[in-house]
């Protein structure tokens, strides 16, 4: 089954279900992925009292760090020492970018910040792809700055109000795409190609846009095809079980139990009867040997890689 990545991550959304499902200590990769979702939530929270600003950036940095790869790397603070872009091994001097010294970071980010909350007469996806440029050159933190400006785009999109949950999500796009996502952004920095940069990021904005429709649209048909299914057969609780498997496609016992509020038993015999009916399947099973059922039409449609 293809899974997709989670935004900024090496983690795919089946392995955060699955995460989910079992409660088990995750891998690093995981680990970060769970810091995301995390960063995710206490930016859209900040957002109702604060503008984007670098005390929101910095309070979401230190949520993308923490505990993970970059811990070390001063987590939630501006750096104050020169970084740069390269291959690994790079020097100062054999490095692709060089981000401005720590000394202009101030000017840089208030510029920054400006921008972001102003209403200048541009689109409002062109002042956000030109935020998100701008922010990948200054380069504010020692790690994860890759992380946090993806995020950016979100939180940018909400705070105008074109985005009322957070589902448009461009990593995808750009990971598929990296050498020329890296390429438009250099493009920028030695030749002014702004042009080429904003048909780049615009092309994805439209790909992940008509993407997550589709993928709304096809979970919402399933989930009546589903509801019919159930519907014509049984009531109660297996009904309502359908309604969480859109939730968390990967169920056990334990968490039926805990959503339908019904003993052990009766979760084990929803589970089984969904089962029966097609909307889930039996998988080996997890950690510990808990039994797991997988609702795999919707995973596929969730975490499945995008149309090209």
């Amino acid at each position: 089954m293809a899974s997709t990545r989670i935004e900024g991550t090496q983690a795919s959304l089946d392995q955060l279900f699955e995460l989910e499902a079992f409660g088990t200590s995750p891998d690093a990769d995981v680990e970060e992925a769970v810091n995301y979702v995390r960063a995710m939530e206490v930016g859209l929270d900040r957002l109702q009292t604060l503008p984007l600003c670098v005390r929101l950036l910095r309070e979401l940095h230190a949520v993308i760090l923490d505990g993970v790869r970059g811990r070390d790397r001063e987590p939630g603070e501006l750096r104050r020492s020169q970084n740069w872009i390269g291959a690994p091994g790079a020097t100062i001097g054999s490095a692709t970018f060089v981000p401005p010294p720590e000394g202009e970071l101030s000017a840089s980010l208030a510029d920054w910040e400006r921008f972001a909350n102003e209403e200048p007469e541009l689109p409002m996806l062109v002042q956000c792809g030109l935020l998100h440029y701008q922010f990948e050159t200054i380069h504010p933190f020692l790690d994860g700055n890759g992380r946090l400006g993806r995020l950016l785009i979100v939180f940018f999109l909400v705070a105008r109000g074109r985005l009322s949950i957070p589902i448009l999500y461009l990593s995808s796009y750009f990971e598929a795409h990296r050498d020329e996502y890296y390429a438009r952004l250099q493009g920028v920095r030695e030749r002014g190609e702004i042009d080429a940069w904003l048909t780049f990021f615009l092309t994805g904005i439209e790909r992940q846009a008509n993407d997550a429709l589709a993928r709304a649209q096809r979970l919402v048909d399933l989930r009546e095809e589903y509801r019919r299914r159930v519907h014509a057969t049984t009531r109660g609780s297996a009904a309502a079980l359908v309604d969480v498997a859109f939730e968390s496609p990967i169920l056990t016992s334990r968490v039926a139990e805990q959503r339908l509020g019904v003993t052990r038993p009766t979760a084990l015999g929803v589970l089984r009867r969904l089962a029966e009916l097609g909307v889930l399947t039996e998988r080996a099973p997890g950690p510990r040997g808990q039994r797991r059922w997988v609702a795999e039409a919707i995973l596929e449609i969730v975490a499945g890689e995008p149309d090209a």
